[in-house]
């Protein structure tokens, strides 16, 4: 193995590997914080805006007078590698580490850094042809580089997870296209309450689905709002004239991204962290809703012979080391536990927020890792849900109409013609004797049978034709 190299930050000489890209401080971070094992290239969207943030000062900087051309276009070159997917394993630092984020920006800095000096013919630490803070870093700060690319990471992340949404959206849109004429009985409080049909339960379950893909847009706008410019606090301090509204001009066009807008208040708009408390709050919402929907399926196959019984889940695996023949809805308890991890995230997110202090927020590694980790993996099990359990759902069409025949919900649509107390006297004796409801109303000859035929066609119970 080559022998390490020697490099210093303010606190002394330090080794680091001689084949690494990174430096100093990167290693001394390395030291520092050994907390979750999940290191900077565990989030490839991170690394990737880091580096499109870097460009855009690079550009930014030489267009103001700052920065040679020499340095700037290697600069972009190396970042532009690492947006491509290049040197990715030499973002090393924990997600979790003190100093607000400066291990991640000192991190890229570095990478970046050394990748130009090798296109530049220099060798790996050799800084004073490109240094990392007076080149890379130069016209920043970690207090708004760090919050500017967290916020394009996430901005990917979104995209992601309103990709899988609409998915899953239309997964359950095409199922409540195939059970539009299968009758069955609603529920409330786990009791008979008044028939419905299989497909307007399966479509409640899309249209809750599309509110919540408005609301995540709606949160995703709010990303867009930049600090980048601000420096330290907010002042711009180290900054040229011009340097911020060309650094996020260029962020907009690597990115892809034309809303993307700087702060009209940077000095608020760095100590403040509302968006991100904000985005949780409407990723927990998607996380409660969806686990509610997973609770619904596994309730609606529970048994199947000593349970509801009204639908059938794919069967994704053996359910007992013990019980033969047992098969568990695997997938939605999978999807539950996503969602009960990223409530807990949320509660996280909250305390890092109000936990802030004066000018800065040091908190914002934690946010970004429970922000990042809950898209990630509510992305990854919308998908699982998607592909190996709502589309290949299957109804149990002759069990539900028995369930709708002897039930006393039926009664309900006959109360306005019989009055409540009538109806509920059909439907006690209904109950205690276990006979079909509308056998009794026959029975006391109540009304004939023209006018149970009208009042309990599936347009009449249900609100809408069912073929």
């Amino acid at each position: 193995m080559s022998q390490p190299r020697i490099e210093h930050d303010m606190l002394g000489e330090i080794s680091v590997p001689a084949d690494a890209y990174y430096g100093a401080h990167t290693a001394r971070a390395l030291t520092n914080f050994p907390i979750t094992r999940e290191t900077l290239a565990d989030r490839p969207h991170l690394v990737t805006a880091l580096a499109a943030v870097k460009q855009a000062a690079a550009a930014a900087n030489a267009e103001v007078g700052a920065l040679d051309e020499a340095r700037a276009r290697a600069i972009a070159a190396a970042c532009a590698e690492i947006r491509g997917g290049a040197l990715h394993d030499h973002f090393v630092v924990d997600l979790i580490q003190g100093g607000a984020g400066t291990s991640t920006n000192m991190n890229a800095n570095e990478v970046i850094a050394n990748r130009a000096l090798e296109m530049l013919g220099h060798r790996r630490g050799d800084y004073r042809f490109l240094h990392p803070l007076d080149h890379v870093n130069l016209g920043q700060s970690t207090n708004d580089v760090y919050p500017t690319a967290v916020k394009l990471a996430l901005d990917e992340h979104l995209a992601e997870l309103l990709t899988a949404l609409a998915g899953l959206r239309e997964a359950f849109g095409a199922k409540a296209a195939e059970f539009a004429d299968v009758l069955k009985m609603g529920r409330t409080q786990l009791q008979d309450a008044v028939p419905m049909t299989l497909g307007q339960e399966f479509g409640a379950f899309a249209a809750t689905l599309a509110e919540d893909e408005q609301r995540l847009a709606e949160a995703r706008l709010l990303l867009h709002e930049l600090n980048l410019g601000g420096t330290a606090i907010g002042t711009g301090l180290n900054a040229r004239p011009g340097y911020r509204e060309r650094a996020v001009a260029h962020l907009r066009v690597l990115t892809g991204i034309p809303t993307l807008v700087s702060a009209p208040d940077l000095i608020e708009a760095t100590q403040d962290v509302g968006v991100f408390v904000q985005l949780s709050g409407v990723l927990k919402r998607v996380a409660v809703k969806l686990s509610k929907i997973c609770n619904d399926l596994r309730l609606l196959s529970s048994g199947p012979r000593a349970g509801f019984g009204e639908i059938t889940l794919p069967a994704r695996q053996a359910g007992s080391s013990i019980m033969p023949g047992k098969v568990n809805p695997v997938i939605c308890e999978a999807v539950n536990q996503i969602a009960f991890e990223i409530i807990g995230h949320d509660v996280t997110v909250t305390l890092a927020a109000e936990g802030g202090q004066l000018q800065l927020n040091a908190f914002e590694p934690v946010i970004a890792r429970a922000l990042t980790a809950g898209l990630d993996h509510l992305t990854a099990g919308i998908g699982v849900l998607t592909r190996h359990c709502v589309a290949g759902i299957t109804a149990h069409r002759e069990r539900l109409a028995d369930l709708v025949a002897a039930s006393t919900g039926l009664v309900t649509a006959l109360s306005p013609v019989l009055g409540y107390e009538t109806a509920c006297a059909i439907a006690l004796e209904a109950h205690h004797s276990g006979r079909p409801a509308l056998d009794v109303v026959r029975e006391r000859a109540l009304l004939t049978e023209e006018q149970l035929r009208e009042l309990t066609t599936p347009e009449a119970l249900t609100g809408r034709r069912v073929a």
